[in-house]
């Protein structure tokens, strides 16, 4: 399991964040301060670091300074919005840079770019009784193939990353399909009853009204 570390002194966000990205399959660790989080990275290691930039004590740009030798990845999460912050936060050796507020769909999007690059993402999936070896392309139940096409596969592996959360129709078909969303809902709707018939998913793959699609771990709303 991938971990990640929350740097964000704003408790109700920071809970936020650790409750949707363990929903999603990550190891979260939080701290509220620059100081707790430079204890933590000396006696632990970590995929990946959320950082905020306004933190009592140690601020971002400084914790940035320690981390950089480590060669972790970072995400800065911040309400700081201006181009000279964006460009101060990524040329301090930040992968990415996140304003608040910000859709979690949008922050696990952005986490799993980062991971990627570091070669650092799941190979081996599972839910329910499915197993899905990523690198290889293949889902299993019991040990028997399940014969899935290339975009039902690439469907099916953002639902499970993103496990209870809700991903929107424009979302799905642009990661999907790679191209623009026209507002047509046919093919992608298409290919999502067809996840739910080979690999019964009825019950658990649920259209949400006007929006798009979520996968839950039982039977919920």
């Amino acid at each position: 399991m991938l971990k990640i570390l929350i740097v964000e002194d704003e408790k109700p966000i920071s809970d936020l964040i650790r409750l949707n990205l363990t929903k999603a399959g990550y190891e979260c660790t939080t701290a509220y301060d620059g100081q707790v989080a430079a204890d933590l990275l000396e006696d632990h290691i970590y995929d990946l670091i959320l950082l905020d930039i306004m933190l009592p004590g140690i601020n971002g740009y400084e914790l940035m300074e320690y981390i950089r030798p480590m060669g972790i990845p970072v995400i800065f999460i911040t309400a700081k919005n201006s181009l000279d912050d964006r460009m101060k936060g990524l040329t301090s050796g930040a992968e990415d840079y996140l304003v608040k507020p910000f859709e979690v769909v949008e922050l696990l999007a952005r986490i799993n770019i980062v991971l990627r690059r570091y070669n650092k993402t799941e190979t081996e999936l599972h839910f329910k009784d499915l197993d899905i070896d990523v690198e290889n392309r293949t889902v299993t139940r019991d040990g028997n193939a399940i014969e899935l096409t290339p975009k039902e596969f690439d469907l099916l592996t953002m639902f499970v990353r993103n496990l209870n959360i809700t991903l929107y129709r424009e979302r799905l078909y642009e990661s999907v399909w790679e191209a623009e969303w026209m507002g047509d809902t046919r093919t992608l709707d298409l290919h999502v009853q067809r996840l739910r018939r080979k690999l019964g998913l009825k019950e658990n793959l649920k259209s949400v009204y006007n929006m798009g699609y979520r996968l839950v771990e039982d039977d919920k709303r």
